[in-house]
C-alpha cells in the first residue's frame, strides 16, 4: 500500500453505561447497578491515549465523538478533565467538531451548560420518538415532553450545533404517525437529522421476542413519505440514514464514510489507524466489560491490534463509502487504501452493467437501484 497524503485523523470515546438498556439496542452498553468508579475509567482513557500516541504523533485531530452507551451520564468535571489531558496530548484541528449522545432523560440545562464549558460543541440527541407510547414500547426512559425540554435546554445553554436521532418502523406505528415525528422533529429546526429503520438486531431481547412491527411494504412508505418531507424542509440526504441543512453535515460521520483514521478509546472500542511509512492499515480493539478495560490498561500493550489486509481495505472502504448519497471521486480510494483502482476495475464494471452505479468524470455515484440494493452492491467487493 501507497500513500500520498496524510489520513485526516478523529478521535472516538467510549462510555458504556446506561441508566437501562433499550431491548433493541445490540451495542456495547451495560445498565447501571451500582456506583461507577468514573475517575478510574477516565484514568484509563487518558492511559490509552497517551499509548496510541506514537501511531498518529504529529497528526491534528479534526473530530470527537462521545457515544455509548449514554455518555451525558458522565459528570461535567470527569469530561473537563478528559478533554484536558485530550488538549495537552493532541493537536485540534481549530474547526474540531466535538458531539456528544445525549438521552434526553440525563440531562437539564446545569449539565448542557458544564458540557460546554468542557469543550463540547455539538450534541447528537436520541428522541427516537416523539409518542409517549412508543417510547415505552422502546424501552425508553424518557417521555415526549422530557425529549422537548432536553431541546429546549440544550439551545439555552448555546448549542447551535445538534442532531435529533430518530427511529421509524416502531411497533404498530402507522404511516400518519411516523409522519408526525418528522414534522415535529423538524419544527425545532434542527442543523441535522438522524432518521433510519428500527431494525431487529441478534442477541436483543427484541430478537428473541419480537415486537409486532409493520411490513416492508408500510416501512418502505414511511421511509418515502418522511424523506420527502425532510428534504422539502431544506434537508441534504448526504448519507443512507443522515440529514443535514447546508454545511452543517456530522463531520465526525463523514470521516467514517471516507474511509478515515480514527481512534477508538475506551469498553470495546475499535480504531482505525493509517501508517502511511510503513504503508499499512492498522485495527485496533480494546475489551468489551468496563471492568476488563480497566484492567487491560494495567498491562502492557493493551488491547488487540490487527493488520488490515489488501483485500479487507478494498471491502470495507466500499462499504463505507457507498452510503455517501452523492457518491465520491474515485481518487478517494487510492488516497484511502493506498491501492489502485485497478484493484476494483471488474466490480466498477459489473455495478455499471447491473444498473447498479454510473461512473462520470471519475465520479462512482449509486443510482437509486443501486441504492435498494445496496447490500448484493457491497458483496461485489466480498
Amino acid at each position: 500500500m501507497n500513500f500520498s497524503q496524510p489520513i485526516p485523523l478523529s478521535l472516538y470515546v467510549h462510555y458504556p453505561w446506561c441508566v437501562q438498556k433499550c431491548p433493541y439496542c445490540d451495542f456495547n452498553s451495560h445498565t447501571l447497578k451500582k456506583d461507577i468508579d468514573e475517575a478510574a475509567y477516565i484514568d484509563a482513557l487518558i492511559k490509552q491515549l497517551e499509548q496510541t500516541l506514537p501511531m498518529i504523533w504529529g497528526r491534528p485531530i479534526k473530530s470527537i465523538f462521545f457515544g455509548g452507551g449514554t455518555p451525558s451520564l458522565i459528570s461535567e468535571a470527569g469530561l473537563n478533565r478528559f478533554m484536558s489531558q485530550a488538549r495537552a496530548l493532541l493537536g485540534f484541528k481549530p474547526d474540531i467538531e466535538v458531539t456528544l449522545e445525549a438521552n434526553p432523560g440525563t440531562v437539564d440545562f446545569a449539565k448542557f451548560a458544564g458540557f460546554r464549558e468542557a469543550g463540547i460543541n455539538r450534541l447528537s440527541m436520541g428522541i427516537q420518538s416523539f409518542a409517549d407510547d412508543k417510547l415505552q414500547a422502546l424501552g425508553r426512559i424518557h417521555s415526549a415532553a422530557e425529549a422537548k425540554l432536553a431541546i429546549a435546554a440544550a439551545r439555552d445553554a448555546g448549542f447551535k450545533n445538534f442532531n435529533l436521532d430518530l427511529m421509524f418502523a416502531l411497533p404498530n406505528q402507522t404511516l400518519a404517525q411516523a409522519i408526525a415525528d418528522v414534522e415535529q422533529a423538524i419544527a425545532f429546526e434542527p442543523p441535522h437529522l438522524s432518521h433510519y429503520q428500527l431494525t431487529l438486531e441478534p442477541n436483543t431481547p427484541f430478537y428473541k421476542q419480537p415486537p409486532v412491527l409493520p411490513d416492508d411494504d408500510l416501512a418502505w412508505e414511511m421511509q418515502q413519505a418522511c424523506q420527502q418531507i425532510i428534504a422539502g424542509a431544506g434537508y441534504q440526504h448526504y448519507e443512507v440514514s443522515g440529514y443535514a441543512k447546508p454545511s452543517q453535515l456530522c463531520q465526525h460521520n463523514l470521516n467514517y464514510w471516507e474511509f478515515g483514521d480514527y481512534i477508538g478509546l475506551g469498553a470495546g472500542a475499535h480504531g482505525k489507524i493509517t501508517v502511511p511509512p510503513e504503508g499499512k492499515i492498522w485495527r485496533t480493539q480494546m475489551p468489551a466489560s468496563p471492568g476488563g478495560y480497566v484492567e487491560e490498561m494495567t498491562r502492557p500493550n493493551p488491547g488487540r491490534t490487527t493488520l488490515v489486509s489488501e483485500s479487507d481495505a478494498v471491502f470495507e472502504f466500499m462499504l463505507n463509502t457507498l452510503r455517501l448519497q452523492n457518491g465520491f471521486d474515485l481518487s478517494l480510494f487510492t488516497l484511502r487504501t493506498g491501492l489502485p483502482t485497478s484493484n476494483i476495475e471488474s466490480q466498477l464494471n459489473e455495478m455499471q452493467q447491473n444498473g447498479w452505479a454510473r461512473v462520470h468524470q471519475n465520479q462512482l455515484k449509486l443510482t437509486p437501484q443501486g441504492h435498494q440494493y445496496l447490500n448484493d452492491v457491497v458483496g461485489l467487493f466480498l
